[in-house]
């Protein structure tokens, strides 16, 4: 799911043209009264509204919530009004230092420009949502097991070690997708093996957060299992990945201490 934001004093309106413009499922997460207004409400396939403590009126949900509640059957997610989310920022109306897309009103926002922005940045993957993409595999039908495994952020390694407080990951662009999609191909070409997928996250992660999934769809539990203990031994091994690690007392790329 590709995650956008969008600002200014016509966010609404600048948001309606490009629902127009984006092909599959839009989710909306906007504030009660922030960026935009509330007199011309883009409508959506699902909509939240937050009030002024980033919470869903109604409910506990939060942005990062509700993102992820859209991630399984939602092909993209627009912020309106939240300012400090970390995707693209299409600014519709007013004056900004950073946008990836800058338009003084609606009807002068390049909404081609605006969807290339969007398509250009790393889609929010969360293990729900790849579960959710292999049971839609064509071969569905003929699965009988959902193998996955998720990597996460250890804070630490044992009881006296510095803490970890957060990994920052860099890959090269383009590369990284490319083998990682090398190595969902090859997995999937061995008998039983239906649909792969692979995911990593780039930026920074914190302790505690979750860092790699592997999901694997199969005819039987063995295929599964040996498929995905093979797709993160090879995620690791072959795929251009940087790990700068910051703890309470250092900070280091931990490909230079290896």
């Amino acid at each position: 799911m590709y995650v956008f934001a969008v600002l200014g004093e016509a966010a609404e309106a600048g948001l309606e043209r490009l629902l127009a413009a984006l092909d599959g499922r839009v989710g909306v997460v906007r504030t009660a009264a922030g960026d935009g207004g509330t007199t011309a409400v883009a409508r959506a396939d699902t909509e939240y509204v937050l009030d002024d403590g980033w919470r869903a009126s109604g409910t506990d949900l939060s942005v990062p919530d509700a993102l992820e509640r859209l991630a399984p059957d939602h092909e993209y997610a627009a912020v309106v009004g939240v300012p400090d989310v970390d995707a693209p920022r299409i600014v519709v109306g007013g004056e900004t230092e950073e946008a990836a897309v800058h338009a003084e009103g609606a009807e002068r926002l390049d909404v081609e420009a605006a969807v290339e922005a969007i398509h250009g940045t790393e889609p929010f993957e969360t293990l729900e949502s790849l579960v959710a993409a292999v049971r839609r595999a064509p071969e569905a039908d003929r699965a009988g097991a959902v193998a996955t495994f998720t990597g996460r952020v250890r804070a630490k390694d044992g009881p006296d070690d510095d803490r970890t407080r957060y990994l920052e990951f860099e890959k090269y662009d383009g590369v990284a997708e490319r083998t990682m999609r090398t190595i969902e191909t090859e997995l999937e070409d061995r008998e039983g093996v239906l649909d792969v997928r692979l995911h990593h996250r780039t930026g920074r992660v914190d302790a505690g957060e979750d860092i790699v999934f592997v999901v694997v769809l199969a005819g039987h539990r063995r295929e599964a299992f040996r498929a995905v203990e093979d797709g993160i031994d090879r995620l690791k091994d072959e795929v251009p990945l940087f790990k700068k690690e910051v703890t309470d007392s250092e900070t280091f790329w931990v490909h230079e201490r290896d």
